[in-house]
């Protein structure tokens, strides 16, 4: 039973990525028709999964808690000082505007709805990165497949998940860099997820990791 649970979550996972590259590298349609096929994949997929097999969580995930939310909270800040920091320190030495024209032209994001934009990425797209790669995938990884099995997979689907939505973004050091730091910061999620047993405390972490993101963003918009 714990080798079929394992084979339907790794499956979850390939396919729910693979899905979303292609829709994000290769389709690129407008951000709502992308975030539609998000909560497809990401929401709806596991869901039938759990069905598949009851062994998967699904429900349990969703349900909070408030342990350590503060401590999430004031990690967050603090990952929020270190991007946006990092960004002015490393500015002078790498060239950031293509992320601008990436923007505008894959995605469909102006200055003009960058607002509205931005907050759906704080707020709804974390919440779904965080059900899908610390929750179905890490907590169920865990139970069914092994402890280090489930942080090495989670974070690195994590990471690759990202790359063809930043195809084009970045010169290649640069690049080889944000991969690192997503690789990174998928294993802090996962460690803070595991310590306090709940995707919320690694979703407001993550709302505060996309608060710096986007604020970079509006400056290069502008």
């Amino acid at each position: 039973m714990k080798n079929k649970s394992t084979m339907l979550i790794l499956a979850v996972t390939v396919i729910c990525c693979t899905v979303m590259a292609v829709v994000d590298g290769v389709i690129s349609p407008g951000y709502a028709v992308k975030s539609a096929v998000k909560i497809a994949m990401f929401m709806l997929i596991p869901l039938i999964a759990s069905r598949i097999d009851r062994r998967v969580l699904y429900l349990p995930l969703l349900r909070p808690k408030k342990k350590g939310l503060l401590f999430a909270t004031l990690l967050g800040i603090a990952v929020y000082g270190v991007i946006v920091g990092a960004y002015f320190l490393l500015s002078p030495f790498f060239d950031f505007s293509k992320i601008a024209g990436a923007l505008t032209e894959n995605a469909g994001v102006t200055a003009k709805n960058f607002l509205y934009v931005s907050l759906y990425i704080s707020f709804v797209n974390s919440f779904l990165e965080e059900f899908f790669f610390r929750g179905f995938i890490f907590k169920n990884l865990k139970n069914h497949g092994g402890r280090m099995a489930a942080y090495l997979i989670s974070a690195i689907s994590f990471s690759l998940y990202h790359v063809a939505m930043m195809i084009g973004w970045f010169s290649l050091p640069l690049f080889l860099l944000v991969m690192a730091g997503l690789l990174l910061g998928g294993l802090i999620l996962n460690r803070l997820n595991e310590r306090l047993d709940t995707i919320y405390g690694s979703w407001l972490t993550h709302m505060f990791a996309n608060f710096a993101i986007n604020t970079i963003g509006f400056m290069l918009l502008k």
